[in-house]
């Protein structure tokens, strides 16, 4: 789903609002991939990925104007970069995908990235991870697979792109942890300025003059991108990460309707068995993770 979810903690009280904020922010973000997948079937995705960004990018500098300059400073510039390396990387790789195979299929490979983050912190950041979270890894990779189908007369080569999308995001989310030092608003600078540089660098090599039957899309996707942004950080900063992660995989349900409604796909039954092992999977992952942050696993 290409969206900046880690490292947003600095919770409050307030658990109801930010569930419904959530719910909110991931409907807005699928709206913004069918906006995107509607967008890639007339241009290259690199231009979607630059209009996305852009949004990003107006919204805050809006909101961080004055602040602007001290919040950009970073005592890690060369992670940090790296991190927008890996999340513009995530946000075109999955963009690219919607070519080819369908909003829900996309969507559901995607959402493998918070056991791949599960697995990468117990790899490269030292963070401990017991049998049964490894078996939930396990699962989560192999639902994958069912909707890929490598070596079957249906598979898609297409598919490969989300799958190594939801790598470097869950890249980017570890980058977060280790940067950690910088604050939120830092990191979430970096990000968007950043990788709208980087995005307006590579446009003009694959530029299309906008019709304008199709500008209210580009439009569209920014402003979604924008408020998607917005009511995730809110909602991250009311209630515990922890309480509301798993409701974002209605995205998963929405991706669906989207992709039925606007682009008569319908996902067939293997897609749907692999989409509700992912879930399954993620939600045995955190809800272990949950009980051993707590002590009791």
């Amino acid at each position: 789903m290409g969206r900046e979810r880690d490292g947003l903690r600095q919770p409050g009280s307030d658990q109801s609002a930010g569930i419904m904020l959530l719910l909110a922010a991931i409907f807005t973000f699928t709206l913004m991939d069918a906006t995107a997948k509607y967008l890639t079937q007339f241009y290259h995705p690199s231009q979607v990925v630059w209009a996305r960004f852009a949004g990003n990018m107006v919204l805050l500098v809006a909101i961080f104007h004055v602040r602007l300059p001290g919040l950009v400073r970073t005592r890690q510039p060369g992670l940090q970069f790296l991190r927008c390396l890996t999340q513009i990387a995530s946000v075109g790789l999955f963009f690219t995908s919607l070519q080819y195979i369908g909003l829900a299929e996309s969507t559901a490979i995607m959402d493998i990235n918070p056991v791949l983050i599960t697995l990468g912190a117990a790899l490269f950041l030292g963070e401990r991870i017991g049998i049964r979270r490894a078996l939930g890894i396990a699962a989560a990779l192999l639902g994958a697979l069912l909707i890929i189908r490598p070596g079957l007369g249906v598979f898609q080569p297409a598919a490969m792109l989300p799958l190594i999308g939801a790598f470097t995001y869950a890249a980017g989310a570890l980058l977060t942890r280790v940067v950690r030092g910088d604050s939120t608003a830092t990191s979430l600078l970096w990000s968007t300025l950043f990788g709208t540089l980087i995005a307006s660098a590579v446009v003009p090599f694959f530029w299309t003059p906008i019709a304008a039957a199709h500008l209210w899309a580009f439009l569209l996707i920014g402003v979604f991108g924008a408020i998607s942004q917005a009511m995730l950080i809110r909602a991250f900063a009311l209630a515990e990460a922890g309480a509301i992660a798993p409701f974002g995989y209605t995205g998963l349900v929405w991706a669906g309707v989207w992709g039925w409604l606007f682009f008569g796909q319908i996902p067939d039954l293997w897609t749907i068995a692999g989409a509700a092992i992912i879930v399954a999977a993620g939600l045995y992952v955190w809800s272990r993770e949950a009980r051993a942050a707590q002590g009791t696993a």
